[in-house]
């Protein structure tokens, strides 16, 4: 089943008020910002494309603090909004604690984790191992100094799961291939810092890193920057962002928050719930780009090597190893 089946501030309380009896749905970013560019950017074009098909209109918010967070979703769920989502795994506490006084609204919290979840609350997350495998396995066929590096942002066992399935790709296609690999930060402002993400791209630089692979939100921004004024290659994440060095950007991980958005939008408040929707390559949830931007830096047998492998991760024949299992990488040491 695909995805697309899967599915059938001042300002903002000024919003809020004026939707109250309007049921429309709304949307939380997550801090980083609307136009990160990235993860929460992604939401915002699945919202806009809803926008846009049925010409309803959405509520929205970009928080500035983490204080916020439950402010948000009673302010919504109180305006009628119906449904909230929510765009980060670090929503899914307030949701929880949210969820249980609002019985007739639906929350959706992308990328979060609860032991037990709400019949009123829809998790909805990503096998982005899968996808950063693929694109691990580009960067190894691509690297000319057998260095490859990722710079992820807040340290946080999910975006160690992006680095985990990206080493295990650069090392099936290369296994004396060197890894550098850093974190942000360990707070949320690691998201939204582009001038920390090019100080440790030209660090891994300086240790032959040729290509980095950047999953850090709005700190990628300086990461793609970077790494282009100083002629390696980056790989982006979560949107195609192919465009932003056309030529430059080998790749992106792409990663369908938009896709999740939109159809959580266009089933609305009959939305089902209760569960955990997880999705993969088979679901088309994760995958990488391949566009006009960076098509003449992938050759044919590049091509033909990672859709196979795509083939037969989707077939069960290859297993590419989540760091969830164990907390750990078989690839690389977090």
């Amino acid at each position: 089943m695909t995805l697309m089946k899967k599915f059938l501030g001042a300002a903002a309380a000024a919003a809020l008020t004026a939707g109250a009896s309007l049921a429309e749905p709304a949307l939380i970013f997550d801090l980083g910002g609307k136009f990160d560019k990235s993860f929460n950017e992604a939401a915002f074009r699945g919202a806009q494309r809803w926008a846009d098909e049925t010409g309803g209109k959405f509520l929205e918010i970009e928080l500035q603090s983490e204080a916020q967070r439950e402010q948000a979703l009673r302010r919504f769920a109180e305006a009628g909004a119906n449904p909230v989502i929510t765009t980060g795994f670090a929503f899914a506490t307030p949701v929880e604690s949210v969820a249980g006084d609002y019985p007739d609204t639906k929350f959706v919290n992308i990328d979060g984790w609860m032991p037990e979840v709400p019949a009123n609350v829809q998790l909805i997350g990503f096998q982005e191992h899968q996808g950063s495998y693929l694109v691990g396995m580009l960067a190894a066929m691509s690297s000319k100094t057998g260095t490859v590096g990722f710079i992820g942002g807040m340290d946080i066992p999910l975006i160690r799961h992006f680095g985990c399935g990206y080493a295990q790709g650069a090392k099936a296609v290369n296994p004396d291939i060197k890894i550098v690999a850093n974190m942000t930060g360990t707070t949320p402002a690691a998201w939204n810092d582009p001038v920390k993400g090019s100080e440790l791209t030209k660090a891994q630089i300086s240790q032959g890193a040729d290509i980095v692979y950047a999953a850090a939100g709005g700190t990628g921004v300086g990461v793609l920057q970077t790494a282009a004024d100083e002629g390696i290659l980056s790989i982006g994440v979560d949107s195609n962002q192919n465009h932003l060095h056309s030529g430059k950007v080998l790749t992106s991980m792409t990663k369908r928050v938009d896709v999740a958005v939109y159809n959580s939008m266009m089933a609305g408040a009959e939305m089902e719930t209760g569960g955990f929707t997880t999705l993969g390559l088979a679901e088309e949830g994760v995958g990488w780009a391949l566009d006009e931007h960076n098509a003449p830096l992938i050759s044919d047998d590049m091509k033909a090597a990672v859709e196979d492998a795509r083939a037969k991760i989707i077939s069960g024949d290859l297993e590419v190893v989540a760091y969830y299992t164990n907390d750990s990488c078989p690839a690389y040491d977090f």
